[in-house]
């Protein structure tokens, strides 16, 4: 799901000399209450930033005391959608994912939770939840390339996914691309 400019430009970049900041998100998976498995999406909120209004995981910035990288996508889970760490079994982490408009570095990891809860969004970053099917995600025929302009290209195609009415590219859309191949392998 990277589109061919991003794979160029990250090429011809040296982006460790970019001192990009670290955030952790994570990918969580859950029962809804009637047992449809389901895969966990926030709307920021619209702010002056380059994120802004974007569909995206649950995750943010490390800081100070935080552990590690996968204590900051917990920590950050927990205040943005509720979830206490201790609900989550987090099962493998995926590959890191540059991102060039924010010089993030951002690890993903997949968690599962075995039970239905109830979400607490974080009025002040996140605009909703989106919670998507596993089937939905899974269904090829949500695959879609849509034109759009970055703070770095301007008109560009790039792959996006259509999940319950919102179009989700970019990192998040990587990130998603490689869950999805891993579990093509296992269901």
């Amino acid at each position: 799901m990277s589109p061919s400019f991003r794979r160029q430009w990250i090429e011809s970049n040296n982006i460790t000399k970019r001192n990009p900041k670290r955030a952790g998100v994570l990918a969580l998976f859950y029962p809804d209450e009637v047992h449809i498995t389901r895969l966990l999406l926030i709307l920021r909120k619209t702010y002056p930033g380059v994120h802004s209004n974007q569909v995206a995981f649950p995750g943010g910035k490390i800081e100070q005391g935080d552990k590690d990288i996968l204590a900051t996508a917990l920590r950050e889970t927990h205040e943005e959608v509720g979830i206490s760490p201790s609900n989550v079994t987090v099962v493998k982490e995926l590959s890191e994912v540059y991102i060039p408009p924010s010089n993030f570095m951002v690890q993903p990891f997949i968690g599962l939770m075995t039970s239905a809860h109830s979400f607490a969004i974080q009025e002040s970053e996140v605009e909703r939840l989106i919670q998507v099917p596993l089937s939905d995600f899974m269904d090829n025929t949500n695959l879609f390339e849509q034109k759009i302009t970055t703070s770095y290209a301007k008109n560009i195609d790039v792959p996006a996914f259509k999940l319950n009415g919102y179009t989700v590219w970019g990192a998040t859309a990587m990130m998603m691309s490689e869950i999805k191949e891993l579990l093509e392998q296992v269901l």
